[in-house]
């Protein structure tokens, strides 16, 4: 019995919070003997169905239960999907943050819109360990597409595990500091028992082309451009793009102009930082675009996949305060969409059409990914030489081809583990299994609530914007039950009353009829009133119209 203690003791639990079978909500958990750590607390933005909400984040019921064991969250790189939950966790687990010197600038901008500032945040640096009492966590430098990316590595008396983390191999990254593989083979040399990794391009065959060929893209739109105003929309936290942007820009003698609050933020970040070189006269104010002509001009915007409050979005309505799309600006969009971001995107580039600008968009030159495609995957595989292997970040198919090419170079389908958020994968240097699940889900995010819109919220939701909303007030005597005033209908999205007249008049006949059977036979309890109005008043409306309102009676006793 003792013996079996002790080696359940020495098992490595890995679990994913949110980052399998989506793109987005990116957080692991690693538990051995009594310590916790985890690696990212992501974001994502809310599917078409979830009515009014505006980012979801992962469900931490599994962190706040085991908080004493929590020993820090440990940061990969500064993308929304993998820094943007911190904020909402850290309020309910206050534990350590450890992330390279960009990641924590821009946790901390993020940290002081939420005016949180008791936060203990650590910088680190590639090949720094933190030393916990069971595991040790090791930061590799790895190249994505925002400079101090990292890939972690957890030692333990069992073995390493590996987390990628968001990564390509780029040969001539912008920055100039290149994946440090050297430091990936020693850790294979050691043994990695398990190995985490970015699935995102997995179904994408060939290499990731390098940053420094989107470059050449923009020098060849700007020449082309010599008399127009530049626009461009990009990701505000891809700093190499932002920064190719400047050069070109440098290149024709254009100042440039920021435009959205969070592209704001993220070059004032990494300008102070030092992640973006600008030279001084080169940035003006937005306010200021009017002093200069077209061809002295580049605007930098978010609004890249569409978003309808983003700063691309309101100019091409019309919307925004001070820039206006005119004749000849050209508009490129450096970005390719997010899956179910298309026909956002489709509609602003229409509306930039329509106003006279020409748009680059879905452009080879203009944009690459951050993301390791299967030659890099498969190198990935060959450097590091796991025992067993967890395909991470992407959706279902994505990570099923990531474990197909892994079963290609030769490893063991049943050292292969193809997870679902909750699943917890048991191991140790011997044998890997999943052994169960922990509690997961999506908390929705809607203004200041979080989690206080669930499934029936949505569903109400979703109800009042296919059907419209009736309500139904009737006023009745306390102490007889007859009916004193109304019903009254009141209408919204379901039809407008003036016009629909005779289905009104027969509404309120419904009710009256309702109302005098309870009467007739005494009934006064409010709910039984209620329901019988509803269920009435439902199945006319639906004979008449095909449509089912929600239906709120409104009774008021006098």
């Amino acid at each position: 019995m003792r013996q079996l203690l002790k080696k359940n003791v020495n098992k490595i639990k890995v679990m994913a919070l949110g980052g399998l079978g989506e793109i987005g909500k990116n957080m692991t958990v690693i538990e051995y003997r009594d310590e916790i750590i985890v690696i990212d607390a992501g974001l994502s933005f809310p599917e078409d169905e979830m009515l009014g909400v505006d980012i979801v984040i992962p469900d931490i019921t599994y962190l706040v239960k085991n908080r004493d064991k929590i020993k820090g969250i440990f940061i990969t790189h500064g993308h929304e999907d993998h820094i943007g939950a911190l904020p909402y966790v850290l309020k309910k687990i206050n534990v350590p943050i450890y992330g390279s010197k960009l990641s924590i600038g821009l946790i901390q901008v993020k940290l002081k819109e939420h005016k949180m500032n008791n936060v203990r945040l650590n910088v680190v640096d590639p090949r720094q360990v933190i030393k916990l009492d069971n595991m040790e966590v090791e930061f590799i430098r790895n190249n994505h597409s925002i400079p101090d990316a990292c890939s972690i590595a957890v030692h333990t008396d069992e073995g390493i595990i590996y987390h990628t983390g968001d990564f390509k191999i780029d040969l001539t990254p912008i920055s100039g500091d290149v994946m440090d593989m050297h430091r990936i083979c020693e850790l294979s040399e050691k043994g990695v028992i398990l190995m985490l990794a970015d699935s995102t391009n997995a179904e994408r065959p060939g290499s990731t082309m390098s940053e420094k060929t989107v470059g050449v893209g923009l020098d060849d739109l700007f020449r082309k451009a010599e008399n127009s105003r530049i626009i461009v929309a990009t990701f505000a936290s891809n700093i190499h793009r932002l920064q190719q942007i400047m050069n070109t820009a440098g290149h024709f003698n254009r100042k440039v102009a920021i435009s959205g609050r969070s592209m704001v933020n993220v070059v004032s970040v990494a300008k102070e930082l030092g992640y973006l070189e600008i030279p001084d006269d080169m940035l003006i104010d937005l306010n200021d675009i009017g002093k200069y002509q077209d061809h002295e001009l580049v605007l930098i915007t978010t609004g890249s996949q569409g978003e309808p409050m983003s700063a691309l979005a309101r100019m091409a309505s019309s919307d925004h305060k001070k820039v206006e799309i005119k004749s000849g600006d050209l508009v490129i969009i450096s970005a390719h969409p997010i899956p179910g971001n298309e026909k956002s995107i489709s509609k602003v580039i229409n509306f930039l059409f329509e106003k006279g600008a020409e748009v680059v968009y879905d452009d080879a030159d203009i944009h690459v990914s951050g993301h390791a495609c299967q030659e890099e995957l498969k190198l990935m595989h060959r450097l590091v030489r796991p025992k067993f292997f967890m395909p991470a970040h992407g959706e279902y198919r994505m990570l099923k081809k990531h474990s197909e090419i892994a079963q290609e170079l030769g490893m063991n389908e049943e050292n292969i583990f193809v997870m679902q958020t909750g699943d917890v994968l048991e191991l140790d240097k011997n044998s890997a299994r999943v052994s169960g699940r922990i509690p997961t889900g999506n908390i929705l995010v809607d203004g200041l609530g979080v989690g206080d819109v669930g499934n029936i919220v949505l569903r109400d939701r979703k109800h009042l914007s296919e059907d419209g909303l009736m309500i139904v007030v009737v006023t009745i005597s306390k102490e007889e039950g007859r009916v004193l005033a109304g019903p009254d209908i009141i209408s919204r999205g379901f039809v407008y009353v003036r016009e629909s007249e005779d289905l009104m008049d027969g509404a309120k006949a419904i009710i009256k009829q309702v109302l005098k059977e309870c009467e007739d036979k005494n009934i006064k309890e409010w709910a039984y009133l209620k329901n019988n109005i509803k269920e009435n008043l439902k199945e006319y409306l639906y004979q008449k119209t095909k449509r089912n309102p929600m239906i709120l009676p409104i009774i008021m006793e006098v």
